[in-house]
Parts: C-alpha cells; structure tokens; sequence
C-alpha cells in the first residue's frame, strides 16, 4: 500500500495566435514548436507507456485556445508545412556536419524527431492532437481538466456576468472537443479571488489548483498545510502547488533544467548559420530567428559563444539520474508526511507543460523515466489526480482562500502595472457593454445574432491574460498591444453596428474569419 498520491499536473496553454489574413505568420510558430516539442512528445511517453503496461495516472490541462487551434484545419496545414520545412533543414544538416561526429550525432537525432512528428501528427492522430489526448482519457491513463474561456485573469474581469461567462464557456468548451463535463478546471495564472468558487460550483466543477499561498494565508489556517485540498465556502476543493518539487523543476538555478549537460534553449542554428544558408528558412522579411535546432549543451555559467557541443546521451543519462532523484526525495516526503498527518498526503506538482520539451528539451524523457520508476521501482507513492484524492478522503477542511496568484510576489502585479493599467478601463467597458448586449437583444436572430456572437468572440480574446503578460515580461510587447488593440476596436465596431442596428455584413464576414474561435458560441450566455 502506498502512502499517498504524487499529482503532476501539466498545464498545456498557448493564446489564439491564428492570423489567416496572412499567409506566413511569426506568432504561429508559438503553437507549431509546442507542437513537435511539447505535445507529441508527451503523447508518445504516454502511450508507450499505456501500452507497456506502466500505470500512468497524470492530469493534462488543455485550454480552450489551444484546443481551437490543434483543431484548425488552417493551422494543421500550416503545421505540416513548417514540420516538412524542418525535415528539409536537418536533412542538408545531416550531410553539412558528415564529418563533424558530435554535431552529426545531433543533427540525426533532430531528422529523426521531426520526421517522427510528422508523420504521428498526419497519421496516427489524423492531424488533430486532441484525437490522441482524448483517447489517453478514454483509457484511464489522464484526467484532462479545463480553464477559463481564453485564460482570462478572472479577478480583473470586474463583471460577475462577465467572470461567469469566461467559466461557462470553458466548460461548454471541453464538452466539445472531450464529450463530457469537465470535473477540474485550471484557474488562468492560478488567479483566485473570493466569489470565484460559486461560479465553478454552478459550472459543475470539483476541484481547482492555487498557489501555496491561497491556502496557507486562508481562514481558518490549514491543518494539513498544503498536503489536503480544502473546501471553500461553495464547496468546490482547492488543491495547492507543493513548494519543493515545484523548485527541483522549475528553477533554472538550483532546478534539473540547469544542468550543464542539458541542451541550451537560446543558441539556436538560426543565428550560428551563414545567412545565404539559413536565408531560405526565415520568414519573408529575412530577420534571423530561432529555427529549433540547437546544437549546444547548458555548459555553465558562460556567455552563449562558449557553450560546448551537445551530446544527446549524456543528457539522456541525466535525465535518469533525475527522475530517481526527484522519486527518492517524493518516497521521503510522502514519508514523513504521512506520518506527521495521519493519512494519505497528495503532493502537487503543476508546469506548464510547455516546459517539457520547449524550454527544457529533455523534459518529457524526464517524465517517461520518472513514470516507470514510479511504476516498478517504489511502492511509497502513486501516482493520481485530485478528483482520485477527493473520492479516497472526503473529510477535509473548509477554508476561505487568500486572493492569489502563481505569478511574481504571488498577487495581481503581473497582469496589472504601469505597463498595463491602460488595458483594463477598456476591458472593463466592453464587458458592461456585452452585459447590456445580451440583455437587450436575448431574441435576437440572423445577422444580429452573428453580430453578437462575434462580439462576445472579440471581448472574450480581448480578455486574455496573455496579452498583459507578455506586455510585462517584455516578450512580443508590440504583438501582445495590438491583439489586444485590435479586439476591443473590434468589439467596439460591432458594439455601435448592433446598436443603430447597421451591421456590415461583409466586415462581419472578414472578422469572424479572421477571429473564429468558439463556433458554439451563444452570446446569452452574458445573461
């Protein structure tokens, strides 16, 4: 018997980057890396598993951006082309480098990952990822969980109505793509505010994952600290994110992803190669960028120029030396926690999943050896979800949670600063618009009715947590300020035709071309 539950949960969020009013587009490639790197990787560890028999019992998060566009036949084209690019690129790396061995050894490894990406992504889940996460599901080895309509910072959406509508539309979301409710949700940015667990409540939600703090910090203190969910005033269970092993990953300081031998994200070809070479895998304006194929390990402390060759079985060996590092520290901590607590601990450890194979490209090898090491190597600890921890122990305590986030210092600041205070009274405007929307034209049919749909599109992207995140961390700032210009423009286009009842068609054409998301929209659901 074990002593209690190890819960990784792997948050799998990217924004709607889907731009069909171009023909090559930059942001695009945020969902096609994920793509090769992350998603199909974890697939594949998930399945080989399955089929060798190993427990595998994780929970996945897929937004509902996400799942619109692993759903898109645009993007799955688009995907294709650019997976068939890179086969194209490390096939003339595999005979540039013949008589360089460490860097032939990396090139071949790449050639054999991208064509291996390819061919699962047309074949084996007929371009659609979701074919392969529901049927994980479908065979006990995942539990797949919601989030908010577009990963809006539910506090800063002043408007119950409009808070309500994010949630509504998440689940109604997952119904879609899974065909079946969703028991667990991933709050955007784990951003908890009180009155949120009501809504989750009247959506059918059980559980929801905070930072540590949320607990911590709530009344009455926690008596299981953050090793039991709690139980807030609407009766939905809240579980925190463990302190330690989130540290032990997520750091690249004192974390695995630090180690020397681990590959290096941010040498890439794109900027080692001759221009003339790299030239014809650029986009149009010929700016050098990140291709994917980088053949440099972490080395240390050291400028870019003075990292060293990566060697793909030394950071193989690594990644084992790691996964029983992180399963012996669990086996002591689910230890000695079961015996301070009385009964079965649940230790959560939520990522993004991103991190696994994007950021950290030896991640999802990480997690395969950590998986059937679990599986045949211990037996102090299993593997579970929380809604498994909540069927198993149902006396747990009632608290209020701290308003919280996982992001810097743990609060609001980094969606809501200097940098970005200028988005919200226009956010906020828009959204006592749609309320008022909804409400005047509940009956309404036909073109007036598309109008509205689309406005609720327009508003629930203009909403996205992304935007003023990427605003403050300084990444794609000018994209992240006209996605989020270019939404309420929009929205407030559409706010004016419904209004004097002159709605363009033709424009209305174009945008709900360009801003499809959410075909099940209804707008009522504001009311």
């Amino acid at each position: 018997m074990s002593r209690g539950l190890l819960s990784i949960i792997l948050h799998a969020h990217l924004p709607y980057v889907r731009h069909p009013e171009h023909p090559d587009f930059l942001e695009e490639e945020w969902l096609f890396e994920a793509i090769s790197e992350t998603y199909i990787p974890l697939l594949n560890i998930l399945e080989g598993c399955v089929v060798d028999g190993v427990r595998v019992r994780i929970t996945v998060g897929l937004t509902p951006p996400l799942c619109e566009m692993l759903c898109d036949p645009l993007l799955q084209e688009r995907y294709l082309n650019h997976v068939s690019t890179l086969v194209e690129l490390t096939e003339k790396e595999v005979r540039r480098t013949a008589n360089q061995p460490e860097m032939n050894e990396t090139a071949r490894m790449y050639l054999r990952r991208f064509s291996a990406a390819r061919d699962s992504f047309e074949r084996r889940y007929q371009r659609n990822l979701i074919n392969g996460f529901r049927a994980l599901q479908e065979a006990g080895a995942i539990e797949i969980i919601t989030s908010a309509a577009t990963h809006g910072f539910l506090p800063l959406i002043l408007r119950p109505e409009a808070r309500r509508a994010q949630i509504e539309m998440g689940r109604r979301n997952y119904e879609k793509h899974f065909g079946r409710a969703p028991k667990g949700i991933w709050l955007p940015e784990c951003a908890y505010a009180p009155g949120i667990d009501e809504m989750l409540r009247d959506a059918g939600i059980r559980f929801f994952i905070v930072d540590a703090h949320a607990i911590m910090f709530g009344t009455p203190q926690p008596r299981r600290g953050i090793f039991a969910p709690v139980i807030t005033p609407a009766g939905v269970a809240a579980f925190a994110r463990d302190v330690e092993t989130s540290e032990q990953v997520w750091s690249s300081e004192i974390g695995y992803p630090g180690d020397p031998d681990y590959r290096e994200f941010y040498r890439d070809l794109g900027f080692d190669a001759e221009y003339d070479y790299i030239r014809p895998y650029l986009h149009a304006d010929g700016v050098r960028r990140n291709l994917g194929l980088k053949y440099h390990r972490v080395t240390g402390k050291v400028d870019l120029g003075s990292k060293e060759l990566y060697v793909p079985s030394w950071a193989a060996n690594k990644a084992a030396i790691h996964a029983a590092n992180f399963m012996f520290n669990r086996q002591q901590q689910i230890t000695h926690l079961e015996s301070v607590l009385g009964r079965e601990p649940i230790v959560v450890s939520p990522y993004d999943a991103e991190l696994f194979g994007h950021w950290w490209f030896e991640g999802p090898r990480f997690l395969n050896y950590l998986i059937r090491k679990t599986h045949f190597d211990q037996s102090d600890y299993r593997l579970g979800t929380p809604d498994e921890y909540l069927a198993a122990h149902g006396d747990n305590q009632s608290q209020q949670l701290a308003s919280s986030s996982w992001g810097a210092e743990g609060y609001y600041r980094v969606w809501i600063n200097s940098e970005t205070d200028w988005m919200y009274p226009h956010q906020h405007m828009a959204e006592d618009r749609m309320i008022d929307l909804a409400r005047t034209h509940r009956d309404a049919e036909g073109l007036e009715r598309r109008a509205l749909n689309q406005a609720a599109r327009e508003l629930v992207l203009a909403e996205s947590s992304d935007w003023a995140f990427i605003i403050t961390t300084g990444t794609s700032v000018s994209y992240a300020k006209k996605r989020f210009k270019d939404h309420i423009a929009r929205f407030n286009k559409l706010f004016e035709m419904i209004r004097k009842r002159e709605i363009d068609e033709e424009w209305l054409r174009g945008v709900e071309n360009i801003d499809s998301i959410f075909q099940e929209m209804d707008f009522r659901v504001y009311t």
